[in-house]
């Protein structure tokens, strides 16, 4: 099992993350985004849209990070911990998936593409959007332990990473208790690896 990544992706982390708490032995691979690998010939020929990360499971391809999450899930979860069976549980996991990759990666990860890679984002835009998202978030996580009831899902892997990297990109999270607390009881999970810090906006 190979995971091509880069090291300070929130999207490659998520894949990693998945990876070790399922218990998963894997190889990463680094891209090098700074120098254009994932642009190569040879790497979109595994990930057409030129973007990490990248799942090669003994020659079975997976881009994309989310879907990464649901065929690891699939594959390597027989106890449907990760991604339930019932219909209504699988729902409920598939809103954070989908909120991953909406208001996450145009919120909080979009803050933090600006600090740490020099995107050029409006600043004040795409923070007022990570608030936006964190203050819906604080509200049901005052009564659960996860996003998804009281057991870690694929919903907390996909909005882990740049939730927990938002001061990077100058979001501030000390006014959401509640979300704090679910990122600590994300990094207690058996088997968690931490997100590569970076000393930037908030974090510097």
């Amino acid at each position: 099992m190979k995971l091509y990544r880069h090291p300070l992706s929130g999207h490659s982390h998520r894949a990693q993350l998945a990876l070790s708490l399922m218990g998963v032995p894997h190889e990463l691979i680094d891209v090098d985004l700074m120098k254009g690998a994932h642009k190569a010939p040879e790497f979109v020929k595994l990930s057409p849209f030129g973007q990490v990360p990248v799942l090669d499971d003994n020659g079975s391809i997976v881009f994309d990070s989310n879907a990464i999450l649901v065929y690891l899930a699939n594959k390597f979860d027989p106890d449907h911990r990760w991604l339930p069976r019932d219909p209504k549980g699988q729902a409920d996991v598939q809103v954070w998936l989908s909120v991953a990759a909406g208001q996450i990666a145009f919120g909080p990860a979009a803050a933090r593409l600006i600090t740490v890679f020099g995107a050029k984002y409006n600043a004040e835009d795409v923070i007022g959007r990570a608030h936006a998202l964190l203050k819906v978030m604080e509200v049901p996580l005052a009564a659960r332990s996860f996003l998804v009831g009281n057991a870690a899902t694929l919903a907390d892997i996909a909005g882990y990473s740049y939730i927990s990297a938002a001061p990077e990109g100058n979001v501030d999270l000390s006014p959401y208790p509640n979300v704090r607390a679910w990122l600590a009881r994300v990094e207690a999970l058996p088997g968690f690896v931490p997100f590569r810090k970076t000393a930037v906006g908030l974090a510097a």
